[in-house]
């Protein structure tokens, strides 16, 4: 018998551009793939996500010869007998950053786990791109982004030719029969999937990018969100073939606010469910209650968001600008906290990345990391009329209104048949809530700071 290492699995579902797995083999004359099921984030994930990753892990052992073991239980417990049984010392890991699997690695280390840390799910670990002028962590994106560019990154490591694995038994694979809510679809999982997927977006979005990424009627964004957070594909991979058009830039940019919120989490893990700006939770905010029921269901009245709320609810992912405007709106025209969005998104989003979430929530809520941001609030029909002009998102996911031609869907109270499917009336007054989340912002400015100069 040769020797053996582990290489154990998390948020890097692939066997491609994957350097722990590179790693393990380069050390080994057999290696011991293994996926533990949590049972802790199995309870924080929703049926959504866990049907996505049940789907992945299948794709993964495919290719990994049939042979990935697959164990519900305690890390510590699962690792400790896997070395025994397969006389397997070392265990191979990608870094995690973030305060859960951050702290459960150092807590097996501590508990006898010999881990080796090879990559991350990042093209630059959080933690490595400081300012140059008092090594301090970025707390504006722009900035971040200019130096985050000149760190750079590594070329995509390759693909292992072959993949020496150890025959894995019937009784460590474990594999998960999630099933997903009745009326659901997600998109397809697996590395596979996600490399057929970014060929399409290259041939037929990347170089319009700019322009097709907020029309949310249209196939106009890359949909590499969920691919990238069960690290289906690394963002190395998406990296490499870009230029310099506008197109191409933008984005680089949008996978830089991946790793830049990434950055800011690992920085300051309290804000995973805690305000990054500490004088928002002084702010009046609502109780939730029928307002809040609504928004969940996509009964809000408001067009747009309530095609945004139910896309989310039927396929586990939500358009970009879309995200935007609906967090904006439990938040500003709800005067509801953030979180309350945060942990629905949890619950249902396939693509969730905890880093991700709590920021772009914390951004859109005024209390995040940009400068001055509580003003921006957004008007749920313009927004409607200028990235759905034709109607075609809100017709696809609100079937009440889908008797409505164009512009004039996004206001069914300007139409004489608006109502004649049942839709609800607008729970609110978008003009009159405005105000008034901007008077609640007057009430906490004595103690606002001035926003950052770079």
């Amino acid at each position: 018998m040769g020797k053996r290492s582990i290489i154990w699995f998390r948020r890097d579902l692939r066997v491609s551009d994957h350097p722990a797995l590179l790693s393990a083999i380069a050390e080994s004359d057999e290696i011991v793939p293994v996926f533990i099921l949590d049972p802790k984030l199995i309870k924080s994930s929703g049926s959504k996500r866990l049907a996505y990753l049940a789907q992945s892990l299948k794709s993964l052992d495919d290719s990994l010869n049939n042979c990935l073991q697959i164990i519900a239980g305690d890390q510590l417990k699962v690792l400790r007998d896997l070395q025994k049984k397969y006389d397997a010392e070392t265990v191979h890991i990608s870094a995690e950053y973030e305060p859960y699997g951050s702290k459960r690695d150092k807590n097996l280390e501590a508990g006898g786990i010999k881990l080796i840390r090879t990559g991350s799910p990042y093209a630059v670990a959080p933690g490595r791109v400081l300012k140059p002028s008092d090594n301090t962590p970025y707390r504006v994106y722009t900035p971040f982004y200019r130096a985050w560019c000149l760190h750079g990154w590594r070329e995509p490591a390759g693909k292992p030719k072959e993949i020496p694995t150890v025959k894995a038994n019937s009784d460590s694979r474990e594999f998960p029969d999630w099933k997903l809510p009745e009326g659901v679809k997600i998109s397809n999982a697996g590395e596979q999937a996600a490399i057929e997927r970014f060929k399409y977006f290259q041939k037929n979005g990347l170089d319009n990018y700019d322009e097709a990424r907020n029309l949310a009627g249209i196939d106009g964004t890359s949909k590499m969100s969920a691919h990238l957070k069960w690290g289906e594909i690394h963002p190395r991979t998406l990296l490499a073939p870009l230029g310099k058009s506008k197109a191409h830039e933008v984005f680089r940019k949008e996978i830089a606010w991946r790793e830049f919120y990434a950055d800011v989490l690992f920085n300051n893990p309290h804000t995973e469910s805690d305000y990054y700006a500490p004088q928002f939770s002084k702010m009046r905010y609502d109780k939730p209650g029928a307002q809040f029921k609504a928004w969940c269901e996509g009964k809000t009245g408001y067009p747009f968001v309530d095609a945004a709320m139910r896309q989310l609810l039927k396929e586990g992912w939500m358009h970009n600008r879309t995200r935007m405007v609906v967090a904006s709106f439990l938040v500003k025209d709800l005067h509801l906290e953030w979180q309350l969005g945060e942990r629905f998104f949890r619950e249902h989003l396939v693509d969730y990345d905890v880093a991700s979430n709590a920021h772009g929530w914390q951004w859109t809520a005024g209390c995040g990391t940009d400068a001055s941001p509580y003003y921006r609030v957004f008007n749920p029909v313009e927004q409607g009329k200028r990235f759905d002009e034709n109607g075609d998102y809100v017709r696809k996911y609100v079937p009440e209104l889908a008797h409505l031609k164009g512009i004039e869907i996004h206001e069914p109270w300007n139409v004489l048949d608006g109502y004649l499917k049942d839709y609800p009336q607008p729970i609110v007054d978008h003009a009159t809530e405005r105000l008034e989340s901007l008077a609640r912002l007057d009430e906490i400015k004595a103690s606002k700071p001035l926003p950052p100069t770079k």
